[in-house]
């Protein structure tokens, strides 16, 4: 944050002629935080799950109707939970909204902020309907292309035009896909796809605020595209996060899993289930009924 957001950081300063400029190039552009938001917690889930390992028998080819996830409504209701907060902290770090203009680039925000999550969804619906098998309408897929389309726009979205959002948004889903798939075939257990959908996705959106946004629109674009130089510095500030987070995420993690004890729940634990071991009541998801 302090990197970027501050106005002191090496990554985003006004230098003594008053231009907005990093150690790099010039300053770095993340609108609202495709890098230093999601990047940040999604490099630090890879982390974690690479260091504490698979839940027992997660790639057990038998099991694997066991780790599907088991309520598709709270699924979707946490989906638009989020997308509806997103219309906040998006459209809302312009930081103003007292005139003409403040209120014009929030609404553009707002627009962008619509348009990539929708094609991003589509596409991962549809990808796993028809291409990735087993070829079926997987609506938890749905819900993280949606989250997938967000993460990507985080950055670009209030230096791009709509039409750049809906084509940000149709890369972000091929990444998000095309990381999920790679974890599992690493077999790295990432739980609810959090590496693909902010860590990936967020490196996308850092990389697109470079390659997306014609300055001659006036809204603070500087593309490759478009003859801008933004690339050089997204790429540097992808480098720092990717290092920083891994690092700091190691050095956490590795002695509270390795020497503590600290992040794994035991395989009897995990086999009888949290909500039974740790909640009250313990029917609460059919378990007294199953007793019974």
């Amino acid at each position: 944050i302090w990197w970027g957001w501050s106005g002191s950081g090496f990554l985003a300063y006004t230098d003594e002629k008053g231009d907005f400029v990093s150690s790099v190039g010039p300053g770095l552009k993340d609108f609202a935080g495709s890098g230093l938001v999601h990047m940040v917690g999604g490099i630090g889930a890879l982390v974690g799950a690479i260091i504490i390992g698979p839940r027992t028998g997660r790639w057990d080819p038998s099991k694997e109707a066991e780790f599907e996830g088991h309520s598709i409504p709270f699924c979707v209701l946490g989906t638009f939970f989020l997308w509806f907060g997103w219309f906040g902290f998006n459209p809302g770090s312009t930081l103003a909204m007292q005139d003409k203009g403040s209120a014009n680039l929030a609404g553009l925000v707002a627009v962008n902020t619509t348009l990539s999550p929708c094609v991003a969804g589509l596409l991962v619906f549809a990808l796993r309907a028809l291409v990735v098998e087993p070829k079926l309408l997987d609506v938890g897929g749905f819900c993280n292309g949606i989250l997938a389309g967000l993460v990507s726009i985080t950055a670009p979205c209030g230096f791009v035009k709509p039409w750049e959002a809906i084509i940000i948004g149709f890369i972000g889903g091929l990444v998000y896909q095309g990381a999920s798939m790679l974890l599992r075939r690493l077999k790295i257990d990432d739980v609810v796809d959090a590496f693909p959908v902010h860590g990936a996705c967020g490196l996308w959106g850092l990389l697109a605020t470079g390659f997306f946004g014609n300055p001659d629109e006036g809204i603070g674009g500087n593309g490759v595209f478009y003859g801008g130089d933004q690339l050089g510095t997204q790429i540097v500030a992808a480098l720092a996060i990717t290092a920083w987070v891994g690092g700091l995420s190691t050095i956490i993690i590795y002695p509270l899993h390795h020497t503590f004890d600290a992040m794994r729940l035991s395989d009897d634990f995990q086999e009888a289930g949290a909500d039974v071991m740790e909640h009250s009541p313990s029917k609460a998801y059919g378990h007294g009924a199953q007793k019974a």
